[in-house]
């Protein structure tokens, strides 16, 4: 089954891609490589702010990861001009959690993003990754995912 029918049949609709906030691309191709700048979390009504530890517990900042996952999707198929089918291989994402000094979950909260991937691409969604604090992230946003991907 293809990405795309997979995802379809999963009820996902990956949103457009998001435009850069600043003096950067969203995604850089090189070779079978896609760079995707870290996508902040988004949802429906706008960004997703909060520091967990701090008001946010961990299933409101999985969920957080979960959008970043979505518009990381969004760029690769940007990327691949617009067929997510050439999509061979989530290779490393890297997390970055807004949290207080003391929060230790940051793990938890980037299996949003880590855990979507499975479920959306299955082996194709398995990678490497990384989950690190922030003290504070662009906007007050409560995650910032960036990743590596393979393409055809």
């Amino acid at each position: 089954m293809s990405l795309t029918a997979r995802l379809a049949e999963l009820g996902i609709t990956l949103p457009d891609a998001p435009a850069p906030a600043a003096n950067y691309v969203p995604f850089v191709v090189t070779g079978n490589t896609v760079y995707v700048s870290g996508q902040t979390s988004n949802g429906p009504d706008g960004l997703i702010t909060g520091r967990l530890g701090d008001g946010m517990d961990v299933e409101a900042g999985a969920a957080a990861a979960r959008s970043c996952a979505l518009s990381l999707l969004a760029q690769v198929r940007a990327a691949c001009d617009g067929d997510l089918d050439r999509l061979k291989r989530v290779v490393k994402l890297t997390g970055f959690v807004n949290s207080t000094a003391d929060f230790t979950d940051q793990p938890k909260v980037i299996n949003g993003a880590s855990d979507f991937m499975v479920e959306a691409l299955g082996d194709t969604g398995r990678h490497a990754r990384s989950a690190v604090s922030a003290a504070s992230l662009p906007l007050g946003v409560a995650v910032e995912i960036e990743g590596i991907f393979e393409i055809e």
